[in-house]
């Protein structure tokens, strides 16, 4: 089956000015490119009709899906279902299952509902209509010359709902025919032009039916192999082939090979080992700790952490000593090696952990260059130290501190 063709229409004076930042559409193109779809284009449109329809004339010509997202919401400058509506040649009636369902989130909250929230539950009489178990505006799926149109709502969770409960089960019905198989391998510490060159050869010898993509991060790289096939049980094996193949030539920077954050990949280690960490974190703010709370379950294995941004709080609750700190400052080894043993004896964990640096310019100690991170991690019987020097400014040194701590953690828990 040829490859199907989709754009996405983002709607709203708010993204063209910058005010709200599309993550919409990034999510929509990474989700139905699981199913083998291709995003071509990405279009911003303000609130106006003119703007709208001129978009959606252009997109047909060339796409067979259009995801709209936005301008659903039961304001005055929300109007896309109104576009739409006179587009597509309807009328509007009460959808009688999404008023109810309105109703029945009002009376959760113990609120009177608004008549604008009442016309929320209008649709079209030729959509069909896309439930939306998260708010208040129902989805609309629209379909022209055999071209589909899918309207959602802006906010992101609810537009999540509605895709993964809704369209997506359309998509399944309504343009797959082969089998597609998705296998990763995450790795880190290593820019994504270097793994690049590592496997160039492997590559370059993938079947046309296997495509490699590169998701970089923050000092992660997280490589996609997708293939697409009539025989699925023959596809899989040949996908896991290549990817054994892969990851056996980047074994050292190899975190996973399933689509999980690290931080997931640390929890589920963690529990298997029945073990417990303890943070202390000075220049990432508890972020760290942020990153493992994501995870549901984490109490099982984190204890706590301690954000020690001042020389007597290090001293205080970790026992720091306060010769060291006035004769080295704050970041250096030794501090981190008294942080990550400070926090595994004051939170009672198997493993501690701490994290100190200068992200920015402005701190305490004039003599510690910009970006250096000095990060230590200990259990009874053993202490591991490594020094980080960072380049970019302060949000993104914060990131990729945090990325570098987790991979830090990550290695220590799997020796």
């Amino acid at each position: 089956m040829a490859n199907v063709r989709a754009s996405i229409i983002t709607i709203g004076d708010e993204l063209l000015i910058g005010q709200t930042i599309d993550t919409n559409s990034a999510w929509i193109a990474q989700r139905v490119n699981d199913y083998g779809i291709d995003v071509v284009r990405r279009i911003a449109v303000g609130d106006d009709r003119d703007d709208i329809v001129s978009a959606l004339d252009g997109e047909l010509k060339s796409v067979d899906i259009i995801f709209i997202t936005g301008g659903l919401g039961p304001t005055s400058d929300d109007i896309t279902k109104e576009v739409l509506t006179a587009y597509f040649g309807g009328k509007l009636m009460v959808h009688e299952e999404t008023l109810l369902h309105i109703q029945a989130l009002f009376a959760k909250r113990h609120l009177s509902m608004p008549e604008i929230n009442r016309q929320q539950a209008e649709v079209p009489d030729n959509c069909k209509v896309l439930f939306n178990k998260n708010g208040t505006a129902p989805g609309m799926l629209f379909e022209k010359d055999g071209k589909l149109v899918v309207s959602m709502p802006g906010v992101p969770h609810e537009m999540i709902g509605v895709v993964e409960d809704e369209v997506i089960p359309i998509i399944q019905q309504r343009f797959i025919s082969d089998a597609i198989i998705h296998r990763s391998i995450v790795t880190a510490g290593m820019g994504e032009s270097f793994v690049a060159e590592r496997i160039k050869d492997l590559e370059a010898a993938l079947p046309a039916h296997i495509r490699l993509a590169y998701l970089p991060g923050h000092w992660t790289v997280k490589l996609r192999l997708t293939g697409r096939g009539a025989d699925k049980l023959r596809l899989t094996k040949e996908v896991e082939m290549r990817q054994e193949e892969i990851a056996n030539r980047l074994e050292d920077i190899v975190v996973a090979l399933e689509d999980l954050p690290l931080e997931h990949i640390i929890g589920k280690k963690l529990t298997i080992d029945g073990k417990t960490i303890g943070l202390a974190e000075s220049c990432t703010g508890g972020y760290v700790g942020h990153r493992l709370t994501q995870v549901l379950g984490s109490s099982k294995y984190l204890q706590g952490g301690i954000v020690c941004y001042q020389y007597s709080i290090k001293e205080q609750l970790l026992g720091v000593h306060k010769k060291l700190l006035e004769e080295k400052g704050a970041v250096c080894e030794e501090v981190a090696i008294a942080m990550a043993k400070g926090a595994m004896k004051a939170l009672e964990s198997d493993i501690g952990f701490g994290v100190t640096g200068l992200l920015s310019p402005g701190g305490d100690d004039d003599k510690v260059p910009v970006g250096r991170v000095w990060m230590a991690i200990c259990d009874k019987d053993s202490t591991q130290t490594k020094q980080f020097d960072f380049p970019y400014d302060r949000i993104r040194n914060k990131e990729v501190a945090v990325n570098m701590a987790l991979l830090m953690v990550w290695k220590f828990i799997s020796r």
